[in-house]
C-alpha cells in the first residue's frame, strides 16, 4: 500500500510508455544514422529467414565489419533482430559482441542466437558445423 501524498508531496512522473514498434524506437533513438539504417533494414527480414552481413554491406555500401559493429550495440534485441544475420560462410558470426572463431563456437551467446534462429524455423546442417541452411535474405527495400 503506497503512503498518502499529502498536499506537498507531488507523486513521481510515471515514464511515458515505450513504443513496441521497432521502427519507432529506432529512429527516435540516440544512434547514429549508420546504426539506424542497419537496424531498420533488420526489420525487414522475415521470421524464419536469415542475411548476411556481407549481403547488409552491399546494400548499405558499407563493409560487414561495420554492419557488425552496429549490430553489437543493438538495443532493442530481440524485437530488432540481429540474431538473423549471419556470417557469409552461414556460420553463425557474432552475437552480443561475441565473435564464433575468437570466443568458440560453443559459446553461451551463439548457442542463443542458434536456439533464435531455431525456434524460427531456420535449418542447420546436420554435419555438425553449424551452418544456416538456405538461401539468404536479400529483398531489402
Amino acid at each position: 500500500m503506497s503512503p498518502p501524498v499529502s498536499p506537498t508531496t507531488v507523486p513521481p512522473p510515471k515514464p511515458a510508455p515505450r513504443s513496441k514498434d521497432p521502427t519507432t524506437l529506432i529512429l527516435t533513438s540516440t544512434l547514429s544514422p549508420y546504426q539506424k539504417s542497419v537496424l531498420l533494414l533488420l526489420c525487414q527480414i522475415p521470421p524464419g529467414s536469415f542475411t548476411t552481413y556481407g549481403i547488409l554491406a552491399t546494400h548499405l555500401r558499407s563493409s560487414p565489419r561495420a554492419v557488425g559493429n552496429a549490430l553489437r550495440t543493438n538495443p532493442f534485441a530481440p524485437l530488432v533482430p540481429c540474431h538473423r544475420v549471419v556470417a557469409t560462410g552461414g556460420l553463425l558470426g557474432g552475437f552480443k559482441g561475441k565473435i564464433g572463431p575468437r570466443d568458440g563456437e560453443g559459446c553461451l551467446t551463439l548457442q542463443e542466437k542458434r536456439a533464435l534462429l531455431r525456434k524460427e524455423g531456420v535449418r542447420f546442417d546436420g554435419k555438425g558445423t553449424g551452418r544456416v541452411v538456405g538461401t539468404p535474405f536479400t529483398g531489402f527495400r
